[in-house]
């Protein structure tokens, strides 16, 4: 074999060799960026876990304690003075209505595990040594989702009514007196005829909207349009 012919032989093994090498280093490298970026995720993730888990268990703090409505002291010394047990109930004060759940006998242990476990309720002492946890709640009752109507009483005020309006329907809530010159003046017959017949709401959005849609048309609120342009 000539010099020429074994040199040749050799380049090409060598290129042979490095070409594995460089594969081997290639997929050396890639594994190790794999790994980096695995583990860096690793990290991050746990990290952003803990971070997120502290400000989660802040706001459940936050929440729970922007909820207590009633220093415990003083339910403290509420039931200092209790002997026995006494009947508790669950009263909740809808914006529309109310609800009234009988719990049963309390003691005073029995009460204050209650208002700890229900920090959004206050405790009070009500008439014959009776126990309430009431609790305000920003929402109709259901039972006045299912029956209540805005309408007009005898005095010509807005009124929320159980039921509709007249003769069946029982006057829940008075609100103000309306002028109905100016209201039926002002809006279309048909909106006017509605209030007459009773506008059946379902949710707080409809409660505020009819609220507000009247509010205008109070005794008060036109007075003082009217003493704005003297020369209308």
């Amino acid at each position: 074999m000539s010099m020429l012919s074994f040199w040749n032989q050799l380049k090409k093994q060598l290129k042979k060799k490095l070409r594995w090498r460089r594969r081997w280093l290639n997929l050396a490298l890639v594994m190790l960026a794999v790994g980096i970026a695995s583990g860096g995720y690793a990290w991050y993730a746990r990290i952003g876990a803990e971070n997120e888990s502290e400000p989660a268990e802040r706001m459940v703090l936050s929440r729970q304690v922007s909820e207590r409505t009633q220093p415990e002291e003083e339910v403290l010394q509420m039931i200092d003075r209790m002997e026995g047990q006494r009947e508790a109930f669950a009263r909740k004060i809808y914006v529309c209505g109310e609800e009234i759940q009988h719990l049963g006998p309390m003691s005073a242990a029995d009460v204050l595990t209650y208002y700890r476990e229900h920090p959004e309720s206050t405790v009070s002492l009500g008439n014959e040594e009776k126990i309430y946890f009431t609790e305000h709640v920003e929402d109709l009752s259901p039972q006045c989702k299912e029956n209540a109507y805005f309408g007009l009483d005898d005095q010509g005020n807005l009124s929320l009514f159980e039921g509709v309006p007249g003769t069946e329907g029982n006057v829940i809530r008075t609100f103000f007196q309306l002028n109905i010159e100016y209201l039926e003046s002002s809006l279309p017959r048909d909106t006017v005829q509605q209030l007459y017949r009773g506008i059946r709401i379902t949710d707080l959005a409809e409660y505020n909207s009819v609220l507000s849609t009247f509010s205008d048309f109070a005794i008060e609120e036109t007075e003082k349009v009217m003493k704005a342009s003297p020369g209308r």
